[in-house]
């Protein structure tokens, strides 16, 4: 008895460790997904969506490349890619996006999947802790599906060193039973894309980086871009918006479709109500104006160059409280009794963007536009006299 207890197969392994067995239950199954580990629960399968779903009508994210708006240096090699794969009746080469949050690379990775007639699995790196998690998340997949890994950079050794034969030579070799009993089996996975995403590109390994055929950059977004955004995006949730509303809108959005988005919910909702508790907003057919639009993101507290109310309190503590600097962060975290991440992951990107502050090896400096304009939000003036320092 004591030598079956310890070759018998662990709980986790899923049941199609043996290919011809494995066939006949995969076959009997429900089609969503194998029993596999607990880790899998948060594991979305999600078929190719109709494009008269209601889901698909209120959604605000392109179905097709046609629909894309901005990134033409990474969407028009990409189709190229997905016409010719599909040409050949071949899977997609895996993908890596990579660049600031809410650029698009979730939008990409769905689009890719639509394009090439697949379904989509969606997970994230946090959520594949342990090898049979993956290992069960592998072999559902089917020949030319898709596995979306967001925030690809978050996963653990162990599970990654899985995705290295899983990407290369669609297999999986890992070990079970111990001691004399141990053996290697390998388990075949039909031949899939996997799309990766990060905001941190260079915390990936380079084994898993160099195995993607297909890696891009996403940039932040011009206010000509943005502005195509907002209109789009109103005419999906209904709101009619004048042009330089809607360019007013993607002024204050900090290059980012995401915020855009966001930020013209918000005017919407000031539209609708008129700004006050009375419920009585503009006309159904009327237009949201440059005035509206730009009193609804001050009461979100949105300046004219897109700074929230956390960057212009980094903004001012830097330029009076420290002089304009240099001041280490962890300094201006307790200043401002904000986690340190939080400043450097959140607030400080957009602010070197914009160049209104820099890091130096003795700390964080503001620049002559960033004094200038921590002066004028100070004295509660208008930030016009900024404008030369953003970047178009």
């Amino acid at each position: 008895m004591a030598r079956e207890r310890v070759i018998r197969e662990p709980k986790a392994i899923p049941a199609v460790l043996d290919p011809a067995e494995g066939t006949k239950k995969a076959s009997a199954a429900k089609p969503a997904r194998l029993p596999v580990t607990e880790g899998v629960d948060s594991v979305l399968v999600r078929p190719p969506l109709r494009e008269d779903d209601d889901s698909v009508i209120k959604d605000l994210r392109p179905k097709r490349f046609a629909e894309y708006i901005g990134q033409s240096t990474v969407v028009d090699p990409l189709g190229i890619a997905v016409r010719a794969a599909k040409k050949r009746g071949e899977p997609l080469d895996h993908v890596l996006f990579h660049g600031p949050p809410g650029l698009g690379k979730t939008t990409l990775a769905h689009i890719i999947a639509r394009e090439m007639e697949a379904h989509v699995t969606h997970t994230s790196g946090p959520a594949l802790e342990r090898p049979a998690d993956v290992v069960g998340l592998l072999s559902n997949l089917k020949k030319g599906d898709v596995l979306f890994i967001d925030e690809i950079h978050r996963l653990s050794h162990a599970v990654e060193e899985y995705l290295y034969s899983a990407m290369e030579d669609f297999r999986v070799d890992f070990m079970t039973g111990s001691g004399a009993f141990a053996k290697t089996i390998s388990l075949p996975l039909e031949k899939f894309t996997l799309v990766g995403s990060t905001t941190r590109a260079g915390m990936l390994t380079a084994p898993l980086r160099e195995r993607f055929g297909l890696t891009y950059h996403l940039e932040f977004y011009t206010d000509d871009e943005l502005t195509l955004v907002v209109k789009r995006s109103a005419g999906i949730l209904g709101v009619k918006v004048e042009a330089e509303a809607a360019a007013e809108i993607a002024r204050r959005s900090r290059g980012t479709p995401r915020i855009a988005n966001r930020l013209l919910r918000r005017v919407r909702d000031y539209a609708e109500v008129g700004g006050d508790a009375s419920g009585i907003g503009i006309e159904p057919d009327a237009a949201v104006n440059k005035d509206m639009a730009a009193e609804a993101l001050r009461l979100e507290g949105v300046d004219e160059l897109g700074l929230d109310r956390l960057d212009r309190t980094y903004l001012q503590t830097l330029a009076v409280n420290y002089q304009g600097g240099p001041a280490g962060v962890e300094a201006l975290a307790a200043s401002l009794n904000e986690e340190q991440q939080t400043l450097v992951d959140v607030v400080e990107p957009f602010l070197l963007k914009i160049g209104f502050i820099v890091r130096t090896p003795a700390g964080r400096r503001c620049t002559p536009p960033g004094m200038q304009h921590a002066g004028e939000v100070t004295h509660g003036k208008s930030a016009k006299g900024t404008q030369q320092a953003r970047l178009v």
